[in-house]
């Protein structure tokens, strides 16, 4: 059986980007929470990607852990923007390229002001969406720094 590679993986592995990749295909893991409980992870250890809009019109990406939420006054801080909202479902493909549920970082249509939740730092690497619903990637922030370039702060609650 030949493994099945994402986008993500390959974009990784042209990095010459050590991590680990995990599939949750087949069960019924639909929120962030669900897909950390069938993978056996802790949720503050899986992160979610979030696209915002700023006032300015300026898209950002941010990463926190499945169970929290984004803080936007803070996530807007983070980013110096008065203010950020969520963007829309339907708006996700054109900006970013991927569907709301396999959203990754890494290779997005753009590259977009990324700023992942401070508390990643806590953990030697972190699991997130490897770009398509099903699969996830686990890598260490320096490794992932290979492939985007971010920003710790403090933004979920």
């Amino acid at each position: 059986m030949m493994e099945f590679k994402t986008n993500v993986m390959r974009i990784l592995d042209k990095l010459k980007v050590e991590y680990r990749s995990y599939s949750y295909a087949g069960t019924d893991a639909v929120s962030g929470t669900e897909v950390a409980e069938t993978l056996g992870q802790n949720p503050d250890h899986v992160f979610k990607t979030l696209v915002t809009i700023g006032k300015s019109k300026k898209y950002y990406v941010f990463m926190i852990p499945v169970a929290k939420e984004l803080e936007l006054k803070k996530a807007a801080h983070a980013v110096k923007e008065k203010s950020i909202e969520m963007i829309k479902s339907k708006d996700l493909l054109p900006i970013t390229g991927y569907i709301h549920g396999g959203c990754s970082p890494i290779g997005m249509k753009k590259s977009l002001t990324t700023t992942i939740d401070a508390s990643a730092a806590a953990y030697p690497t972190i699991i997130f969406s490897a770009g398509k619903i099903g699969y996830q990637v686990e890598l260490s922030l320096g490794d992932l720094q290979k492939a985007i370039s971010f920003q710790l702060a403090h933004i979920s609650q």
